[in-house]
């Protein structure tokens, strides 16, 4: 009975904090149905439903754009990070090298910088190749994360050495090998970890402002558009924020699988 009972009271607690955790999202949704009179209402429940907020967001800015071009700069980030995270962490689970020790604490390093310190650098870099302004300015900066690389070497270390020596023992190369023993096996910590990684490239508000300047090229930047000196108009503002949310709601729900099984498989371990 004790049993029972403490397992009831934790999905209680579960159940609270869920509740809590879904909530501002609920609300966001919420305040951008609304009629345009009632966003400020604390009404928990929007009524009468009105699309006018979504109207007025596609009328001001150019939504589809926006959502276009900030999946193309949060792919393209991930993507370059995940590779680049790959490959690094697989030099240091597969190899052993001189300065080995040395070069993991300078990922480390780059990891613990602010980045005050690299942004002025790396604009003045994009100026010097003609990037300010542009989509890639905003990506190749980013396409290498210490985050992505520390992660995964912490996975490869727990891969089964025995089959590395394997494939080495069947011919294979250590590109081949890579690709056909070790990915296929890291499919949940990469999938994680890409959502982790497209999130934060989605997220960005402080860099695209730099290099994009006064263009409102991606989404962080439209919602921008509904902020101004006369105050701010929240049910425009709510509605593209909820636009901005469903590409990474789909992302999830495209790779959920891929994360319960990298949650199985560390407690396994």
């Amino acid at each position: 009975m004790d049993s029972r009972w403490r397992t009831i009271r934790g999905h209680a607690v579960l159940a609270v904090l869920g509740v809590l955790c879904v909530f501002p999202i609920y609300w966001l949704y919420a305040t951008s149905l609304r009629q345009p009179g009632d966003v400020l209402s604390s009404s928990p429940l929007p009524w009468p439903l009105s699309l006018r907020n979504y109207a007025e967001a596609a009328s001001k800015v150019d939504v589809v754009r926006l959502l276009v071009n900030t999946t193309v700069v949060a792919s393209l980030t991930a993507l370059g990070q995940l590779l680049t995270g790959l490959l690094a962490a697989y030099a240091f689970a597969a190899w052993r090298f001189r300065f080995q020790r040395l070069l993991h604490l300078a990922f480390v390093g780059t990891w613990l910088v602010p980045f005050q310190v690299t942004m002025l650098p790396n604009y003045v870099l994009l100026f010097q190749l003609g990037l300010l302004n542009t989509l890639a300015g905003v990506v190749v900066p980013n396409l290498c994360s210490a985050l992505g690389v520390l992660m995964l070497r912490q996975h490869l270390d727990g891969f089964p050495k025995e089959l590395l020596e394997a494939a080495r023992m069947d011919g294979r190369s250590s590109w081949t090998t890579l690709w056909t023993v070790v990915v296929p096996n890291l499919r949940p910590a990469l999938a994680a970890l890409a959502i982790l990684l497209f999130v934060n490239a989605w997220n960005e508000y402080f860099w695209p402002a730099m290099v994009l300047q006064r263009s409102n090229a991606v989404v962080q930047l439209g919602v921008r558009s509904f902020m101004g000196t006369e105050g701010t108009d929240w049910g425009p503002l709510m509605a593209l924020a909820g636009l901005a949310c469903l590409p990474v709601f789909a992302l999830y729900l495209v790779l959920r699988r891929h994360i319960v099984n990298a949650f199985v498989r560390s407690g396994l371990k």
